[in-house]
Parts: C-alpha cells; structure tokens; sequence
C-alpha cells in the first residue's frame, strides 16, 4: 500500500467519524427540542386544569384559592351550584316592553365530577395536579390577592412553573415561565395562548 493510499484511507476514516458526530449532536438537539415541547404541553394541560379549578372557586367564594391545599379542598369536596336563567317579555299597553329575569336553582355537582370527570381527563390524580411534570417533584407556586380597579377590589390569581426546563423560559429571571392568571389584573389567560 502507497501512503497516498493510506492517508486516503485516514482522511475517509475521519471525515465519516466527523460526519457522524456532526448528526448525533444535530439530532441530539432536535430530541432535547422535542422533550421540551412534549413537556410543556403537559404542564399546559396542568395550567388549564388548575385555572379550571381556579374559576370555579373563585365562583363559590369569591375569591380565588391561596394555596394548592384549598384549592384541593374545594375539587375534593366542592360544590358547582345549576342554575336556570329564563326571561320573559311582556308588551305593555304603550307599546313599550317589560323583560323580567328569573333565576331558579336546580341542584347541585361535585366539583370533581363536573370539571375532571374521566370522560375529559382518562388519566386525573388529583394527588399529582400539583405536581409540574418533568420537573422532578416541584410543585406550581400559587398567588392570590385582591387589587383595585375603579374603587373596587377585584380577586387576582397566578400560578407559576418556578423553574422550566426550557432554556428560553429561564431568561431575565425566568419572566416567561409558564403560568396562568397575573397578579395585576383580573386575567385567566395563559402566557402560552
């Protein structure tokens, strides 16, 4: 065998090892992407469910829950009150219209049962709701309060992935981590909608 043989056999050798770490380490990168996407859709899916649970509370006790421990309380042990609105209109002799509005209670469901029942979420566990996914046990912060637009209080909420695994999500002191609700206005919107 030549050296020029050789060598060529050499610079093949690398440019195929070359070429190979050049892949894996793309195709390490678009895996790690997709964990991350496929993780926060679930702690979307979580967000969605506590501000669910959030609106229902905030319904029944007008104010929103503090903590997970109340909020577990009231999908534990909560009721969702039915109502029945019905209008009618009345013509009156002037031609003028008189609407009246009632509203007759029909009973009562089980926060559980309305909001996770096993028909929209197969897989609830409500010991887990708390729980951000991929996050090795950390747990959502909540935040609650009150603050006052036009001479009234209005009930505030957010709940907050404290620390996510997307790098981006991570930057000027992790200001687009996941959440829903704000602490200064009376939103339930996500920041990923």
């Amino acid at each position: 065998m030549t050296l020029t043989r050789i060598l060529s056999i050499v610079f093949l050798l690398g440019a195929l090892g070359l070429g190979y770490m050049l892949y894996d380490s793309v195709d390490s990168v678009v895996e790690k992407e997709k964990e991350i996407a496929r993780t926060e859709a679930r702690i979307i899916e979580k967000l969605q469910m506590l501000r669910d649970a959030q609106i229902a509370y905030v319904a029944t006790n007008g104010e929103y829950a503090g903590n997970w421990n109340d909020l577990k309380k009231f999908i534990e042990e909560g009721q969702i009150w039915l109502i029945q609105r019905s209008e009618t209109t009345k013509l009156l002799d002037y031609g003028k219209e008189e609407t009246t509005v009632t509203f007759d209670t029909l009973g009562s469901v089980n926060v559980i049962d309305s909001l996770f029942n096993e028909r929209k979420y197969p897989d609830f566990n409500l010991e887990a709701l708390h729980v951000v996914p991929g996050s090795g046990g950390q747990t959502f912060e909540f935040f609650s309060d009150k603050v006052e637009r036009n001479q009234r209080e209005i009930p505030v909420f957010e709940i907050r992935d404290p620390d996510p695994i997307n790098p981006k999500r991570r930057l000027n002191n992790k200001e687009k981590a996941l959440r829903v609700g704000s602490r200064t206005d009376s939103s339930t919107s996500g920041n990923w909608e």
